[in-house]
């Protein structure tokens, strides 16, 4: 949804007073655009998926001299790998636009009505309502 003019010479405003009073923050802050900082996620969420994975077969490969070490290498392996795939998908799905605006929506019905109209329809539709 795009904003209003009042909106954006307020944002404007905002933009022009952040510059005026920490330039510096502004700069790095202007710097990067929405593309580079997900590119950054996912690649932190792929080095972590590799370490998580690097941590299981390291458990796996100790299990038979040092079984408590081996279990706890390949659960704490598998729970990067897993925090690493959960925040990798977080980043994929933020990013994704919304393929087409909100329609307006009808008012809602409740459960009761719906459920009353669905009867009277059927008995309409077998002869019953007449």
């Amino acid at each position: 949804m795009p904003l209003s003019e009042h909106e954006q010479r307020l944002l404007e405003q905002i933009e022009q007073s952040l510059y005026a009073e920490d330039p510096k923050f502004a700069r790095t802050w202007r710097a990067k655009n929405l593309h580079s900082l997900k590119r950054m996620r996912l690649l932190r969420a792929i080095v972590a998926f590799v370490l998580g994975l690097g941590a299981l077969l390291a458990g796996v490969i100790t299990l038979p001299g040092h079984s408590s070490i081996g279990i706890a290498l390949g659960v704490g392996g598998f729970l990067i790998m897993l925090a690493a795939a959960w925040y990798g998908f977080a980043t994929r799905n933020k990013a994704r636009p919304t393929a087409a605006p909100a329609r307006p929506s009808a008012p809602k019905r409740s459960v009761l009505t719906r459920l009353e109209e669905r009867w009277q329809r059927r008995q309409d539709e077998n002869g019953f309502g007449r």
